[in-house]
């Protein structure tokens, strides 16, 4: 936990988000996984999605779920780029899969 807490610290340092391009940040428990967009220069969450509710596959694959629900509802948001905060996780595995399954929904990051 200290080292993802340091990583973390270390990836808000350099990474923020705007109302134009917000910040895609995701946190994965051992059960769930949830994604969201959020203005940092307000404070505000525009969009979020998580995988509570969402059944059938892999975790790997419900992230992706995930990931593409996050897409959908930034595009009608009017969000198409977006900032990647991995929140500390290593790019690997399920934050992959959720980043792969945003961009083929049509985000850029």
């Amino acid at each position: 936990m200290q080292r993802r807490n340091k990583i973390k610290t270390r990836i808000r340092g350099k990474v923020s988000g705007t109302a134009a391009r917000p910040r895609m940040t995701v946190f994965r428990s051992n059960k769930q996984i949830y994604v969201q967009l959020v203005d940092d220069l307000e404070g505000k969450t525009l969009v979020a999605a998580s995988s509570k509710g969402l059944e059938g596959g892999t975790k790997t694959e419900i992230a992706a779920k995930v990931g593409k629900a996050a897409a959908e509802k930034a595009l009608a948001a009017g969000i198409t780029e977006v900032v990647f905060d991995r929140n500390g996780y290593l790019f690997h595995g399920r934050v992959k899969s959720l980043a792969d399954a945003a961009r083929e929904g049509g985000l850029k990051f």
